[in-house]
């Protein structure tokens, strides 16, 4: 099978680049040929820079040309696009319809109901333009990147490709990562009979591979900004009395004004900040962790960090909410939390903190679920199984376009 990849890189690079770089991997691995168009926002420096991307976001002919040269090129079997926003734009939908290739499109975020992609607004959850066609309510607010310009723009992009059936036609497969996901996107729009549902993976990790021990220290892994909700947890320890050992990595906008928080309240000897690391040292970090802490406080479409935590055979201990809820089983793979409740999430870690033998068994079963869910092995094999999907479906309407 021959599959070309398009994907559009954000100037932070996040997880949704991890996921394009392991599935081709993937593909590759196991015999398919595989190209990759790839565009990076770092090119949008100036303010040109950014009035023309606005502009290329709503639909770039240079975009769909260059996409139609690598089609002629490569001569692909299917096409999947992970991102296209803001430089590639949805023409790249079109360069594949008029050669007559599927499409597949993984929905790594809520972009496509949400203007800033998370569905968060003031630190709340908010779904004001989840279904709405024009999604106003995002332009006053400057949903996107605090501007009410650029977010026009991005609704002026939703819009249009909604007003011209882009999403319902022009994509034969959507890809999400968790079935509170899907029920979002149906929200928005997408047509329910081409969602499917396929996690993302992560390789066995060989700092994981001896039989886990309750640890030393509870961990907390990810950026530290608003929507992970780090706070949460530093207030968790500033007002309920924790001394567990808590090892804190990643970096981001908080990150000194946490750091500036934990030595204001006293708490250095208890909380330790790591700043970020690479895989390795976060998966060895996880072997020798009691369990993991992950309260976020939006909706996150999956949370590959609590994957790893589940093939170390580290249980973790996540809000109430989203996907969070439906990956982390409570009392099984770990507890459950209410999000942005420091209280509730103090006497979560306590009581893990106190029954180790609890926690030892959920981790068993935290690996167990990786096993059944999770390895290349599955992911592999319900990828190319979408992809036949769609192959076989398009079969007739190619040989019609190329009659």
């Amino acid at each position: 099978m021959k599959v070309l990849l398009i994907h559009n890189r954000y100037q932070l690079a996040g997880g949704e680049d991890v996921v394009v770089q392991a599935e081709k991997a993937l593909l590759e691995a196991n015999d398919h040929q595989v190209a990759l168009v790839e565009i990076s926002n770092d090119q949008i420096v100036s303010v040109l820079d950014k009035a023309n991307a606005a502009v290329r976001a709503i639909y770039s002919p240079a975009s769909k040309q260059q996409v139609s040269a690598e089609i002629a090129h490569f001569r692909p079997d299917v096409v999947h696009v992970h991102n296209f926003f803001p430089l590639l734009s949805p023409s790249v939908y079109d360069a594949c319809r008029d050669a007559g290739v599927p499409v597949v499109q993984t929905v790594h975020n809520y972009r496509l109901g949400c203007l800033n992609a998370i569905l968060l607004r003031n630190g709340k959850v908010c779904e004001d333009c989840l279904g709405k066609r024009m999604p106003w309510p995002g332009i006053v607010h400057g949903c996107y990147r605090g501007s009410r310009a650029q977010s026009a723009a991005t609704a002026a992009m939703l819009a249009v490709h909604w007003l011209r059936g882009t999403w319902q036609e022009r994509v034969d497969a959507y890809i999400v990562l968790t079935n509170f996901q899907k029920e979002k996107m149906v929200q928005a729009g997408l047509p329910r009979e081409k969602i499917y549902v396929k996690p993302n993976y992560i390789s066995e990790p060989e700092q994981c591979s001896e039989s886990k021990i309750f640890g030393d220290y509870a961990l907390f892994v990810g950026r530290l900004s608003p929507e992970k909700s780090i706070t949460t947890l530093i207030e968790a320890y500033k007002h309920n009395d924790l001394r567990i050992p808590l090892k804190i990595v990643g970096d981001g906008p908080l990150h000194e004004s946490l750091q500036a928080d934990v030595q204001a309240a006293g708490l250095e000897s208890a909380i330790k900040f790591l700043g970020r690391q690479d895989k390795s040292a976060v998966l060895s970090l996880m072997h020798n962790a009691r369990f993991l802490v992950f309260p976020s406080i939006w909706y996150e479409t999956f949370g590959l960090t609590m994957v790893e935590a589940f093939a170390c055979g580290l249980p973790v201990l996540a809000s109430r909410l989203g996907s969070m809820a439906e990956i982390v089983e409570d009392g099984v793979t770990g507890l459950h939390f209410e999000a942005g409740n420091s209280a509730d999430l103090a006497d979560k870690m306590q009581w893990a903190n106190e029954h180790p033998e609890e926690m030892i068994c959920m981790g068993k079963n935290a690996r167990r679920a990786y096993e059944a869910h999770y390895t290349p092995e599955i992911n592999y094999q319900q990828l190319t199984a979408i992809y036949q999907q769609v192959i076989d479906i398009a079969k007739p309407v190619r040989r019609i376009r190329t009659n």
